[in-house]
């Protein structure tokens, strides 16, 4: 699944990894496949498939 830079650096905030924003804005390319880059997603603290899921479900919900 594709995640947009900015979603995972809102849910770095959410998650208090205020330490890790700076970072991941810039090593996070603009799009982000959660399993391609499940490693940098890790290493900042979020679960890729956890990232994933919260996407889909806002996708569903603005339909």
């Amino acid at each position: 699944m594709q995640l947009d830079k900015q979603f995972v650096l809102d849910e770095l905030r959410k998650a208090g990894q205020n330490q890790h924003v700076e970072k991941a804005v810039q090593e996070l390319p603009e799009k982000i496949d959660h399993n391609e880059h499940a490693q940098v997603l890790e290493k900042f603290g979020l679960d890729p498939g956890k990232l994933a899921e919260k996407a889909a479900r806002r996708g569903l919900a603005s339909l």
